[in-house]
């Protein structure tokens, strides 16, 4: 084959062909093109009905299964349409075999990049849906989604960049294996950066806590004010701003403190021995009568538990059915109030630390003070 020569000898008689049955069959042309036509107009009926059935995008519930599917078919092309009914076309003449693999490879990068389109719009349909109900005009919300969006559109892409390559002959191959260990190098490199981005995404999009619940990190307590691409920002209880790096916060053990439905109160009080056993085997009914007129609480039980070393330990357990600790810390009061004073009524003593000591004679036996003669 000469220098100068381009295509090989073969396909260049499969073009001289192709063009000598074009100029033969022109009118034979125009019927097939006016088939294509034909198909290219029902596609796009059908396409319509699509969009029809799915309904308008304002009637449509903000980010569900319907509306992101809708997003999707909104997004086919019309040059997809055109490679479809050419395809179809094409694929029945026989006296274009020639210029089938042209037109077949048209085809192919046609379907590749709607794939990709589609791909792309369900990939980010779904990532919305997982956002919803966080603050459309939140900062950080605006650029996790902004980087999310160029994230999946250059892996989609790129993928799609490889098959028509591929399909073009070339051995993606070593591409592929290129991409890999550049990938590997950057992602070495920016190690610290992607860790506490993709942090950044988990807590947007796995909400673990948002912004202005109360948790507690580790040793620190207090509310998200900020979630950011790299540092979560936390105003503590004594009143400073604390930032922690979102790839250490998720390492740490998370408690939300905005998630509470009830709050469990359990108190620990001791009488001293000498209360009477009767009166001993009536303090749980009569404290469980002391917790029912109380607003927002819940009794659960009251049990004697230990004999400790200066008292008779009760265990006392109520829930508070609300979240907010100022309540609990009012239900917990008034409940101490009505003890104080119903014990009081008793005659029941509290026990506190005490210790009593014995004066013991010749013989080892403790001595009553009160019964020993006096001597001058």
């Amino acid at each position: 084959m000469p220098n100068n020569q381009i295509l090989p000898a073969s396909d260049i008689q499969n073009l001289n062909e192709a063009s000598a049955w074009i100029a033969a069959n022109g009118s034979a042309l125009f019927i097939y093109g006016a088939v294509a036509v034909g198909i290219y107009l029902l596609l796009v009926g059908i396409r319509a009905v699509a969009w029809r059935l799915v309904g308008a995008p304002g009637a449509l519930e903000p980010n569900s299964w319907r509306a992101i599917l809708g997003q999707v078919l909104r997004r086919t092309r019309s040059f997809f349409l055109v490679a479809v009914s050419v395809q179809l076309v094409a694929a029945s003449i026989s006296g274009l075999a020639g210029a089938l693999p042209v037109v077949h490879f048209l085809f192919t990068v046609a379907a590749v990049v709607q794939g990709a389109i589609w791909i792309r719009e369900f990939a980010l349909g779904i990532v919305t849906r997982r956002a919803a109900g966080e603050d459309p005009h939140n900062s950080t919300l605006v650029s996790a989604m902004g980087v999310i969006r160029i994230i999946i559109n250059v892996v989609i892409f790129a993928i799609a960049g490889i098959v028509i390559l591929d399909n073009l002959g070339v051995n993606v191959t070593a591409l592929v294996a290129g991409l890999g260990i550049g990938g590997i190098a950057i992602g070495l490199a920016a190690q610290g950066i992607f860790s506490d981005l993709f942090a950044a995404l988990s807590i947007l999009f796995d909400k673990p806590f948002v912004r202005g619940d109360v948790i507690t990190v580790d040793t620190l307590t207090g509310t998200v004010e900020a979630i950011g691409l790299k540092t979560t920002r936390i105003r503590s209880l004594s009143g400073e701003l604390v930032s922690v790096s979102n790839a250490k916060l998720l390492d740490n053990r998370i408690h939300n403190l905005a998630a509470i439905r009830r709050r469990r109160v359990v108190m620990t009080i001791g009488v001293i021995y000498q209360t009477p056993p009767e009166v001993l085997e009536s303090l749980p009914a009569e404290i469980e009568k002391l917790a029912e007129p109380i607003p927002l609480v819940t009794f659960s039980q009251a049990f004697l538990t230990n004999f400790a070393a200066s008292s008779i330990d009760i265990e006392i357990i109520f829930h508070v059915e609300t979240a907010g600790a100022k309540e609990m810390m009012a239900a917990r009061q008034a409940f101490m109030f009505r003890l104080v004073r119903r014990f009081a009524e008793l005659g029941v003593d509290f026990a506190y630390p005490t210790q009593m000591g014995f004066v013991g004679g010749l013989d080892g036996k403790a001595v009553d003070p009160l019964a020993a003669p006096l001597h001058p």
